[in-house]
């Protein structure tokens, strides 16, 4: 009896400590997410011409590719929740910062401002990511609906946290929106530290440079699969908010672009809510190729709609896949990373995907005038062949 009192406290205590990491995922990301929305939207407010727009939105998201090389420290830190409450308290500091300046100093001023606050934005997306495992408990049923909160969290802060941020622009102004945001990343910063602390297992020495993780990720086959699949699928679903804005016309309005786009949004969101019930199951690096197909799939699917409610819902079934494979991604890194730099895998994985869907925007805005359609059937025959490639990469060779 004692003993099942025990078990039943320490599971108590997970859900507990995995409620308050939800928390502080989402306060975090939401900061940084919704940043890109609200400083473009304070540039316009401003005044500032549409050129500027672009620099302040690409300040934000191109640092993201130099996050791998500060984010050795998550591994060597004593207490990696120090690492991320700083990232957040600077990255909420520097983005107040960029606002306030904006409306009164030379736009470059706030440019170079908020390149620096970008730095810290892979630590809020896979830096966070990467202290799930040692919160959700040892079975792998336990980690996996974890993940499928983690899932949550980044559909929550990258769907609702735009959309909050435009309300308050709206009600209020640009610059009390990023504000809001900074706070968020103040508050989250605090609650990062409420959460329980994971003791090293590794000596500092141990922990390889940034580039020997990548050639880590690299040479190991599940993680190579994990890393390449990622960037494929997050190139290949950043064209549909650009084909949302080309068809929506055809419906009646160009304002429908939004509920096609929060269409795809609800559905990673009914994705992860799915997984919280049942979570996925088997092999992670097998389940990532399988959802990665279905992906492509779902993509072909939003092709031929031409009624408007058929084609919202085939947006949602794209939502929904894109969580599954999103959490399959998540149980892959978890459990094919090497512990000593466990932190710099999510953080590399995370980074690139975040250039590639930034580059599968770029280029589906450049091929939208061949078609409306072709840019997807493109991306859903690459995400179809990146799968398949996988699959015989995995046959050939499966370490």
């Amino acid at each position: 009896m004692t003993e099942n009192r025990g078990e039943i406290a320490e599971a108590g205590g997970r859900r507990w400590a995995l409620a308050r990491y939800v928390f502080a995922a989402t306060l975090v990301r939401s900061a940084d997410g919704g940043a890109v929305v609200a400083i473009v939207l304070l540039a316009h407010s401003t005044g500032q011409p549409g050129w500027a727009s672009g620099m302040l939105g690409a300040a934000i998201t191109a640092p993201h590719l130099l996050g791998p090389f500060i984010a050795r420290r998550l591994d060597t830190a004593a207490d990696g929740r120090r690492v991320i409450a700083v990232s957040a308290l600077a990255h909420g500091l520097l983005l107040g910062g960029a606002a306030l300046l904006m409306p009164v100093a030379w736009v470059g001023l706030s440019a170079v401002v908020i390149f620096i606050s970008g730095l810290f934005g892979p630590m809020l997306t896979g830096g966070v990511s990467s202290r799930l495992p040692s919160i959700a408990g040892p079975s792998q049923k336990s980690q996996r609906r974890a993940q499928s909160w983690d899932v949550a969290s980044y559909g929550l802060s990258g769907t609702l946290g735009p959309a909050v941020v435009a309300a308050v622009a709206g009600a209020f102004s640009a610059l009390a929106a990023a504000l809001m945001l900074a706070a968020a990343a103040l508050i989250g910063a605090g609650a990062v530290l409420a959460l329980p602390r994971k003791a090293s297992v590794v000596e500092a020495a141990a922990v390889p440079s940034p580039l020997r993780t990548l050639h880590t990720i690299w040479t190991s086959g599940p993680l190579r699969r994990t890393l390449s699949l990622t960037v494929v699928v997050a190139f290949s679903v950043a064209v549909l908010p650009i084909y949302a804005v080309a068809i929506a016309p055809t419906f009646g309005s160009p304002a429908l672009a939004g509920t096609l786009v929060a269409g795809y949004g609800v559905g990673n969101l009914a994705g992860s809510a799915l997984l919280m019930v049942k979570p996925l199951r088997g092999d992670a690096d097998r389940l990532t190729m399988g959802l990665a197909a279905i992906v492509a799939i779902t993509l072909v699917i939003v092709i031929p709609m031409s009624n408007f409610i058929m084609t919202v819902g085939a947006f949602t079934l794209a939502g929904i896949a894109n969580a599954f494979f999103f959490a399959a991604t998540l149980a892959a890194r978890s459990e094919y990373a090497p512990v000593e730099a466990r932190g710099q895998v999510f953080i590399w994985v995370g980074a690139l995907k975040i250039a590639a869907g930034s580059a599968g925007t770029a280029v589906a805005g450049s091929l939208i005038d061949d078609g409306a359609w072709a840019p997807v059937a493109a991306v859903a025959a690459l995400s179809a062949v990146a799968a398949g490639a996988s699959v015989i990469g995995r046959m050939r060779r499966p370490k």
